[in-house]
Parts: structure tokens; C-alpha cells; sequence
């Protein structure tokens, strides 16, 4: 998830550098791997890029300041393909004559063949990323057809995957080109001038009149306005609305807090995390992971260590790395790991979680568990970070700067990337499972637009947290990949609201914490498929009877059409029909949003609780 930036202005204005980096620092939190420039100036294109946050831009265009321009693009990096360097950085040149500049928000999936096909014709890459490859393709198309927008067409027509594109070219001086497949753009209208950005925050300072384009559309502005064509080369039609927001509600999309936007993001974090892992025939296809099939296919048992929210992510995919690879599965709290005397060794392969990839704790097991000859994968949302370096392959999620202290859209992505995981290691070693990865890999795709529709679906939530504003205790149970969920439902209320919250396995109800039931006791339940194995459902079902003649207040996560637990719910939250092992990414989302919201009600800083910090880097 980058941050992009595209402006034309008057001609006799010379502002455009102004203009990119004032986006620019409204977007960073979209990415802060590294930040770029590109501006038209005469007969040429010019670019600044650096390595790092926007800082380092900013302090080299102070040591070498560029010249004036009407036109250019800026672009905010998240790392997918290559390190976060200054050759990786964008924007990228195209071309012999480096006229061409380009700038690019997502991944192109079939990068790799388009790469190698123009590397047979003699391009020389200066970088590792897929990026440059759509430069150069663009650049060539350029000198074909002489129309930065047409060739723009014949470009995207090439591409797999989800991408926007924002490209300048010396030789249409007042001009941008945008293209746009499952990845945002939108178009800021102003007197004279006109704007283009990864989302309103990049202009929101010049102008609020806006224009959404839909999917696979082509955009060129001008100083004048912006036209709009089909990738099919039909005219198009963008949706002009007026923004309302203030510039800070800006940055966040319009959501009150950072974690809210987070939580509606999560879809997109899902689906990107998603893309790229597969072939042509359907194959999974980890290429990035660099680890020996033969050395993988011998592992005998895998570790998976982590704190907090990634430990629970842990927990959902111990159940589906068993279940699909027949592999014993562990999960431990990576500060105890390391002091436990674990029994690890050159078949063991150890997972490592972390969003931020510099957690300590996790670092530390990470380096112990090589020192016992452990292979370690790290899963981690934050490229160039110490933990996949100290790794000996890492599998990064995509689910973009995660800004919030308490995780939401990391969370479902590193349970994402462990499914990856399983189904990949699943695949290699065959077995029953083995033809399975790829259904599976189907059922995933749907994900999020399952996610999106419990989103949808979410305001009885947040009215039930509003009501909930002064309630001291709430308890959430579930059984197999529900008690996960519980756990982090219950994490969430402790880290954003202050109150006292547990989670338990809803088979232990009975051993012990049924004691704390009384009368008005508020208690989630995430509840299993009916479909679900070894007849779950019904002992779930059995213990809401069971806390509810105690008096307690039920309110039941369960999926469409379980009519079952209608008669001993308060409330029933209701959750798309869904493969029992991908359940988390679903009913993870009302817990999530009811700590939010009953948090936001009681007037609490949702993005920055007390005490917290969003990577810890001590013991």
C-alpha cells in the first residue's frame, strides 16, 4: 500500500514540487520505506529519490533543489518487490532517453515473465522491482505509438495483478497519465489545476471536489481538467463527489481514528496479502521464500513463536497447518521460548510473527532457534525490518502500514500468510491435503469479499458497544479456531477500553470459569459451523444454554442460517457461511469493531492506548 501523488498546474505557476510533497506528507502513513519525485522541466524529466521516510527526501531536495515545474508525481513506498534502497525507490525511468517516469501502488504478478522477455531484447534493470519492468514497457510502447495515454492502454493490457500507475513523459509537458486495476485513484479537481492521489488526503489541502474512477479506467489530466477512458479504449465515466472531510479525517478516510480506517481496510489487506501466490494452473508459487523444496519437504515439526495479537494468529494456524500437512504444530510465546529448553533441530521449522518485524522478544527466539539449527520463516508486514534478515526465508504479508497501536488488518494478514504457509508446505509434501491447496486457495480468494460483508453489516455492533460504555467485565468464549478468536476479541477490549476481559476455551466453561457468571454478565460467543466437525456446533450451542440460565447477557457470532442459537441469544451477529479453518478472518471483525467503538465511546485514544507502544523493542 504506497502512497501516489499526480498534479498538472497553471504553466506560469511552477508550484508542482510543492504541491507532491504537501500530498506526500499527508500520505506517508501509506508507506515510509522511501519517497520520490519526478517533474517535467523543458525537454526533460528529473527525479529525487531516497531510501528511508520522507525526510530524506526532503533533505536532499534541500542540498540539490530541482527546478520549477507545472507537472509531476510523488510516490511514498511500502516494499513488496525489492528492498526499501534508493535504486528501488520510485519513481523509475523508462526508455534509453529516460524521459518517461513512472509511479506504481500494488503488485504485478506476472512481472517475472515480462521482465525476462524484455531482459532477451537487451533492457538493462537498475532495480529489483516489478515497477520498473511497466516502466520500461511503457517507455517502449511510448516510442511506438507517440501517446502517453494509448500507450498507457497497450500496457495494462500486459499486466496481471492489482496496480496503479501514475506516468510523465517530456515530450506531453502538462500531462498525467493514470491507470487503475483493484488498487485506489482518485482525481481532485481544482481552478486550473488538477490532482491525482492513492486517496483524497493527497489534495485535500488544494481542493475538495473529487472524481472516483471505477475499476480498470484510464485517467489523463491536464491543468484543465482530466478525460477518462475503458482500458478497453471505450470512454469512461468517473463519480464526481464533494469531500467533507477536514485534512486530519482526510488521512484517515473519513473514520473517526486510524484503527477504524484500519479495520475497513482490511479486505484490501487480505486480498493483497493473497496476490502473487499462485501460477497460472493454480499452483501456490512461495518463490520469494529462496528455502530448499527437498529441505522443506523433511521437516518433522514446526514451532511457531510470537507476543500478543501475532501469537494468536499462531494459535488459528496451528489448527490448519495440522490439519492440512499432518505436521505437529506448536505455538509458543516467543519470550518464553528460548527459556523453556525447547527440543528443536535441523528438521524443526520454526514460524516467526511479527507485524513489525523488530519486536524483541520474537527476535531473540529467533536467533536462539538458528543457534539450535532450526529453520526459521518469519511472516512479517515490514520489509527490510531485523527479523526476516535474521531469518533464513521470510513471507511477507502485504497489509500495509499499520498505524494503530492494538493490530486489526495485521492480524487477519498474518493468518493469511499462514495459510500460504500451510497449504504451500501441504502441496510439497502431497498426501491427502496435497490435492486440497488449491480449493482452498478458491475458498481464500473469497475471503474478502466476505470480510466486506460482515463490515457492511455492523452498525447492531456498535450500538451494543455504545450501550456498553460502562461495563466492567466481558468475557468471549469459542471451541477450536474460535478460541483464538476469543482470546484476541478479548486482547482488543483490554488494550483500547481499560476493562477487564477474558477469553476462554469454551470447553474449560464448565471447569472453572462458569464461576464468574451472574446475572447481566456480558459474554461473547463465537460459534461454530453447523458443518463443523466432531459435532462442535452442538456442545457450543449446549454451553450459551448453560451461561444463560445463569443469567448472563449472550451475544453470539454465528453464521448465516444457524438458527439453532437464536432462542438463547441476547444478540446474534451474523457471519457469511464460511470454511470452519478461514472462520477467524470473518468472525474476528464484530470483536474488533466493538473495542473500537465502545473504546471511542468512553472517549479513550483508540490509535495510542495508555502504555502501549505499537513495536516493542525491549525484553
Amino acid at each position: 500500500m504506497c502512497g501516489i501523488v499526480g498534479y498538472v498546474g497553471p504553466k506560469v505557476d511552477g508550484r508542482a514540487l510543492e504541491v507532491i510533497m504537501e500530498g506526500l506528507a499527508r500520505l506517508e502513513y501509506r508507506g515510509y520505506d522511501s519517497a520520490g519525485v519526478a517533474l517535467v522541466a523543458g525537454d526533460h524529466v528529473v527525479t529525487t529519490k531516497r531510501a528511508g521516510k520522507l525526510a530524506n527526501l526532503i533533505r536532499a531536495l534541500a542540498l540539490e533543489p530541482l527546478p520549477e515545474s507545472n507537472t509531476a508525481i510523488g510516490h511514498t513506498r511500502w516494499a513488496t518487490h525489492g528492498a526499501p534502497t534508493d535504486e528501488n525507490a520510485h519513481p523509475h525511468r523508462g526508455g534509453q532517453d529516460g524521459k518517461l517516469a513512472l509511479i506504481h501502488n500494488g503488485i504485478i504478478e506476472n512481472f517475472h515473465a515480462l521482465r525476462s522477455a524484455l531482459i532477451d531484447d537487451g533492457v538493462v534493470f537498475l532495480s529489483e522491482t516489478d515497477t520498473e519492468v511497466v516502466a520500461q514497457l511503457l517507455a517502449r510502447s511510448y516510442d511506438k505509438i507517440g501517446d502517453l495515454t494509448e500507450a498507457m492502454r497497450q500496457v495494462v493490457a500486459e499486466l496481471k495483478g492489482a496496480f496503479t500507475l501514475l506516468a510523465v513523459h517530456a515530450d506531453e509537458p502538462g500531462v498525467v497519465v493514470g491507470a487503475r486495476r483493484n488498487s485506489p485513484l482518485v482525481v481532485g479537481i481544482g481552478d486550473g489545476e488538477t490532482f491525482l492521489g492513492s486517496d483524497v488526503a493527497a489534495f485535500i489541502g488544494s481542493t475538495r471536489e473529487a472524481l472516483e474512477l471505477d475499476q480498470d479506467q484510464i485517467v489523463t489530466i491536464t491543468a484543465q481538467g482530466a478525460s477518462i477512458i475503458n482500458f478497453d479504449g471505450t470512454p469512461g465515466v468517473g463519480k464526481a463527489y464533494h469531500v467533507d472531510w477536514n485534512a486530519a479525517a482526510a488521512e484517515k478516510g473519513g473514520f473517526p481514528n486510524f484503527m477504524a480506517k484500519e479495520i475497513h481496510d482490511q479486505p484490501h489487506a487480505v486480498a493483497d496479502t493473497l496476490l502473487g501466490r499462485t501460477n497460472e494452473s493454480g499452483a501456490l508459487v512461495l518463490d520469494e521464500l529462496r528455502m530448499d523444496e527437498a529441505e522443506l519437504r523433511a521437516i518433522d515439526k514446526i514451532v511457531i513463536i510470537a507476543c500478543g495479537t501475532a501469537a494468536y494468529a499462531g494459535m488459528v494456524a496451528k489448527y490448519a497447518i495440522e490439519h492440512w500437512t499432518r505436521i505437529p504444530c506448536e505455538v509458543d510465546l516467543a519470550h518464553e521460548f528460548r527459556y523453556r529448553d525447547p527440543v528443536v533441530n535441523e528438521r524443526t521449522l520454526v514460524v516467526a510473527i511479527s507485524q513489525s518485524g523488530e519486536t524483541m522478544d520474537t527476535l531473540m527466539a529467533v536467533k536462539h532457534a538458528r543457534l539450535l539449527g532450526a529453520r526459521v520463516i518469519a511472516i512479517c508486514n515490514t520489509h527490510g525490518s531485523t527479523i526476516p534478515r535474521e531469518s533464513d526465508a521470510v513471507l511477507y504479508t502485504h497489509a500495509g502500514p499499520e498505524i494503530a497501536v492494538a493490530s486489526t488488518k495485521a492480524f487477519l494478514a498474518q493468518i493469511t500468510a499462514c495459510y500460504i504457509l500451510g497449504l504451500y508446505l501441504a502441496q510439497l509434501r502431497g498426501g491427502t491435503y496435497a490435492d486440497e491447496a488449491q480449493s482452498v486457495m478458491k475458498d481464500l480468494c473469497e475471503m474478502p469479499a466476505k470480510i466486506q460483508t460482515v463490515l457492511d453489516g455492523l452498525d447492531r455492533v456498535r450500538e451494543i458497544a455504545r450501550f456498553m460504555v460502562d461495563t466492567r467485565s466481558v468475557l468471549f468464549l469459542g471451541r477450536h479456531v474460535g478460541y483464538p478468536v476469543a482470546l484476541e476479541g478479548a486482547l482488543k477490549l483490554k488494550e483500547l477500553a481499560y476493562i477487564h476481559a477474558e477469553g476462554f476455551a469454551a470447553g474449560e466453561l464448565k471447569h472453572g470459569p462458569i464461576a464468574l457468571i451472574e446475572a447481566g454478565q456480558p459474554v461473547f460467543v463465537i460459534v461454530p459451523s453447523p458443518s463443523s466437525e466432531h459435532g462442535l456446533h452442538d456442545k457450543v450451542v449446549s454451553g450459551i444454554q448453560e451461561i444463560r440460565a445463569r443469567g448472563a447477557r449472550t451475544i453470539v457470532i454465528a453464521e448465516e442460517g444457524d438458527e439453532d442459537v437464536v432462542p438463547f441469544a441476547d444478540v446474534v451477529i451474523r457471519v457469511p457461511v464460511t470454511p470452519t479453518l478461514l472462520a477467524p478472518l470473518v468472525t474476528t471483525v464484530p470483536l474488533q469493531v466493538f473495542a473500537c467503538e465502545l473504546a471511542w465511546a468512553k472517549g479513550l485514544d483508540v490509535d495510542q492506548p495508555r502504555n502501549l507502544a505499537k513495536s516493542v523493542t525491549v525484553e
